[in-house]
């Protein structure tokens, strides 16, 4: 199978009630971007897979037809048969719900946590029940990473695609990381600005920064939080910023989708924090 365009959007089939959350958002994303559905359904020997049930799926799907959809069946390791297919088709998203938090011990998060750390592709998360029909507001934390701008740069892209408008955040913790936040944040506002994207920008204090992102993306009625992950993490680089705790428990605590990618590969990774 050649590889599909990038406005492909692929969804790994779980259980009746979370693939159809998934497959509900996906649809959403797909119908706004003009995009193609891919249904993954994957078998494996501890979860027989329910060809019924994915049929059903399929065909509520397809009967409403105004997105394109294209099914795959697999067997095998969930993740390995997951990252197999998304190098194949090369989607712009890879969407999949989580109901437990993620975390390397979790039976069922595992494999969405090793997923979220390591995919070359963008992955959304869904850990809410409902969402909104569009993709309206896009909210972007900042920190004063190397690799933000990449994340301004994606935003600027996601924007474009939803024609959707950017949230900027920053987040202090205490009055001296305000005036760099500030400064930087403006610099974001010119480039989102300057890019044609409406922007609004926020400077926020608070020491839970997952929870003051979230409560602020509520505030603002953010349909997407755009967050950066690392697949691995350099000593120098142990700090709050990296997967295992801002990064990490925004997609675990929020209801709102959260869209992480992983930055470019640089050549130096000794100086900076570790990007959200």
């Amino acid at each position: 199978m050649g590889k599909f365009s990038e406005k492909v959007i692929l969804v790994p089939f779980g259980s009746t009630k979370d693939a159809m959350i998934a497959v509900e958002q996906s649809y959403n994303l797909a119908n706004l971007s003009k995009a193609k559905l891919v249904l993954l359904g994957v078998s494996t020997s501890r979860h027989p897979f329910d060809q019924k049930q994915f049929d059903k799926v399929v065909e509520d799907v397809k009967a409403k037809g105004e997105v394109p959809v294209e099914t795959m069946v697999r067997k095998g390791n969930i993740y390995d048969e997951l990252t197999k297919v998304a190098d194949i088709i090369n989607p712009m998203f890879i969407v999949m719900r989580i109901r437990e938090s993620l975390g390397p011990d979790k039976l069922i998060g595992r494999n969405i946590f090793k997923m979220v750390r390591q995919s070359k592709h963008a992955v959304i998360t869904l850990k809410g029940d409902t969402f909104n029909s569009g993709c309206e507001r896009i909210l972007l934390p900042l920190d004063l990473s190397k690799e933000s701008r990449e994340k301004v740069d994606k935003a600027i892209h996601l924007a474009k695609l939803f024609e959707a408008e950017i949230d900027v955040v920053c987040v202090s913790q205490s009055k001296t990381e305000v005036t760099k936040l500030e400064s930087y944040m403006r610099q974001a506002e010119k480039v989102i600005k300057d890019s044609g994207v409406k922007c609004d920008t926020h400077m926020l204090r608070g020491k839970d920064i997952p929870s003051t992102i979230i409560n602020h993306a509520h505030t603002v009625n953010a349909d997407l939080i755009v967050i950066m992950t690392q697949e691995k993490i350099h000593l120098s680089e142990m700090t709050l910023w990296n997967m295992g705790t801002v990064a990490q428990q925004l997609i675990n605590e929020s209801d709102i989708p959260v869209l992480s990618f992983r930055p470019m590969k640089r050549k130096d990774t000794s100086v900076g924090i570790t990007p959200y």
